[in-house]
């Protein structure tokens, strides 16, 4: 199943996208405007080599969780932007939005 959900963060909008997988965890994705929160499947590697803004986070199950996750890895396009690992995944989309 995939869930499409918008979520509203503070007086924002991000972009919420889950994709449960057989016998794993689910892909989780929070996106905004300029970046993105993922779960651990993202590859941070890649993400700095393609120049994006992106953050990871892990052991997460649902959008909460992503939110409520310590940032693990961030791109230096994300830094520059004000993300530092340990923030909360919730103060990085912020940034983001």
């Amino acid at each position: 199943m995939i869930e499409v959900a918008q979520l509203i963060i503070e007086d924002k909008t991000a972009l919420g996208l889950l994709v449960n997988l057989p016998d794993s965890p689910p892909l989780i994705l929070i996106i905004g405007r300029t970046g993105f929160v993922g779960c651990g499947f993202i590859n941070i590697e890649a993400a700095e080599k393609l120049n994006v803004s992106a953050t990871t986070v892990s052991g997460v199950k649902s959008f909460d969780d992503v939110l409520n996750a310590d940032i693990k890895a961030a791109t230096s396009k994300a830094q520059a932007k004000g993300v530092k690992v340990g923030m909360k995944g919730k103060d990085a989309i912020k940034i983001f939005l």
